[in-house]
């Protein structure tokens, strides 16, 4: 009798049940998309390789990944790449891993820079928000300011990928800092967004695991109320965003009428809140009154 051959589906099985064990919600889909990255196989065709025997190789690297998923690390971190407004962009240890919420961010962003306009990316971690609308915007230029040089690294080698050439630049500050701003003295643009921190200290135990030990605490922890990063930036954003320029932000459950105020206070106007797919009130937009001549 002929002994039974493990095969991939075999392995996915088995891998599916680890990860179901450990409490991952999609166990099969997330086993499936390791299997994928191991392969180098899309769905489909990793479908026709089920019943292919294993290597032991590719079966080591698998059963690796497959532990590291059942620990909580992210399928995007143990693949080293997030897919955001339909680009791959890599991540890392120190760089905060974009989630789909943030793409009205980028939307926001599209529908509002001028013609040949400028954008300033304040906490860009790996510039997926600053890279995606250069991407779609040829003629437009920007910035990117974080505090992380393992950051401010990721967000270089994206922009190799995704938007080369000279329309383009990063550079290390501290917001924390009184010249955070003198990388860009002088500047004006047309747009300033940025996705800072602001989760509550108090609030940084409780949440998941995948975020909490996998995520930066630079790129999550906004202070006592969550708050502190956008009192920083609504102070220099008058000096920052042009006459009719644009100030967008991400903000928390619960933050966006705290943030409303900040803004409307640095005397912006045209305030709103845009809400993400989920109905959630995800961004904070004011608007740089026109100079009066």
């Amino acid at each position: 009798m002929t002994a039974h051959k493990q095969t991939w589906l075999d392995a996915l099985h088995h891998a599916s049940r680890q990860l179901r064990e450990a409490g991952i919600e999609a166990p099969l889909r997330d086993a499936r998309l390791l299997l994928s990255e191991v392969l180098g196989a899309d769905s489909a065709r990793l479908i026709l390789m089920e019943t292919d025997p294993v290597s032991e190789a590719e079966l080591d690297r698998f059963s690796e990944m497959v532990t590291r998923r059942a620990a909580g690390e992210p399928v995007s971190r143990i693949k080293g790449r997030r897919e955001f407004y339909g680009r791959e962009f890599q991540v890392g240890p120190g760089v905060l891993d974009p989630r789909p919420d943030t793409e009205v961010l980028v939307d926001a962003c599209l529908a509002r820079l001028p013609r040949g306009g400028r954008l300033l990316d304040l906490g860009a971690g790996s510039g997926c928000i600053l890279l995606s609308v250069l991407a779609e915007r040829s003629d437009a230029s920007g910035v990117g300011i974080d505090i992380s040089e393992t950051a401010l690294a990721i967000a270089q080698t994206n922009a190799q990928d995704i938007c080369p050439g000279e329309r383009v630049a990063f550079y290390l500050a501290d917001w924390t800092r009184r010249d955070w701003t003198d990388c860009v003295s002088g500047s004006a643009f047309d747009i300033v967004v940025s996705n800072p921190p602001y989760i509550p200290s108090a609030d940084i135990a409780d949440l998941g695991r995948d975020v909490r030990s996998f995520d930066p605490l630079l790129a999550l922890d906004g202070g006592r109320d969550g708050l502190d990063a956008y009192r920083r930036i609504v102070s220099a954003a008058p000096g920052l965003v042009c006459p009719g320029g644009w100030l967008i932000f991400e903000v928390g459950i619960g933050q966006a009428g705290d943030v409303t105020a900040l803004v409307a206070a640095a005397g912006f106007s045209d305030l709103g809140a845009l809400r993400d797919l989920t109905g959630r009130r995800r961004a904070v937009i004011g608007r740089r009154p026109e100079s009066r001549g």
